[in-house]
């Protein structure tokens, strides 16, 4: 079952960079950002994940834990985030669980070829665990802005 706005999101575990495991219970009275992309170190997903870098500090002043999610392994990961120097957890969903409850693997097409891809996907979870929001199918321009704001005014609600 997918995850719902305004439901409770089910607690998950995930293996992450730093050899944490990512426990969202853990983060209850915090809230989190989900951020899903495809590929560690491709040409969007940097500038995606950098927009969360730059915006770090302004995420931490509302309350607010950013997590990146793909299916990428931890060391892949480790690699991505010391060359982008990214003050946040990256979270390995090889198995595709994460992906699967945040119903975010669709079918894409590159060069004609059609694959089952990560959709360009940010959740925001509030203190008590509940989704509040959602974006999908992202365009990385302006979404990091879009995202600090709804997490500012949910940290003031």
């Amino acid at each position: 079952m997918a995850v719902v706005i305004d439901q409770p999101v089910p607690d998950f575990e995930a293996q992450a960079t730093s050899g944490r495991t990512f426990s969202l219970a853990a983060l209850k009275g915090k809230q989190v950002v989900l951020y899903f992309y495809p590929k560690d170190s491709t040409p969007g997903c940097t500038t995606q994940g950098q927009g969360f870098r730059d915006q770090h500090a302004a995420f931490q002043a509302a309350d607010t834990e950013v997590f990146g999610v793909s299916r990428d392994s931890v060391k892949s990961h480790e690699n991505f985030k010391a060359k982008q120097a990214f003050p946040f957890e990256l979270l390995s969903d090889k198995d595709e669980a994460v992906c699967q409850l945040f119903d975010v693997i669709k079918l894409k097409k590159l060069y004609g070829k059609e694959y089952l891809g990560v959709d360009r996907s940010t959740f925001l979870i509030d203190k008590d665990g509940v989704l509040r929001q959602e974006w999908r199918g992202v365009k990385v321009p302006g979404h990091v802005d879009a995202v600090l704001a709804a997490a500012q005014a949910l940290n003031k609600a």
